[in-house]
């Protein structure tokens, strides 16, 4: 059995969907940088002067982390919402 074509092989469409995904990461830049500050600030207040390599580190895994994190969010956001996952064919489901 064929499978169906994905809303995703349309151009125009794939075009739209992807330039929202981008549109959703520049946000999501924003906030991983706003979580690292207040990380950072919540440590300074926590322990005092913080050694430059535990900030700079600290800074790092917690931007990278949140930044991942929306980053696949978006990704299952993005399969979901073309109607990318309902044109598989599941052989566990019963017709």
């Amino acid at each position: 059995m064929q499978n169906p074509p994905s809303p995703l092989e349309d151009p125009d469409y794939a075009d739209f969907a992807w330039r929202r995904y981008k549109r959703l990461m520049v946000w999501m830049v924003l906030a991983s940088a706003l979580a690292t500050v207040f990380c950072y600030l919540f440590l300074r207040y926590l322990m005092g002067e913080v050694p430059l390599v535990m900030g700079l580190l600290t800074a790092g895994g917690v931007f990278f982390s949140v930044l991942l994190a929306a980053a696949l969010m978006g990704l299952v956001f993005l399969s979901s919402g073309s109607g990318h996952d309902d044109v598989i064919n599941d052989p566990f489901e019963e017709e």
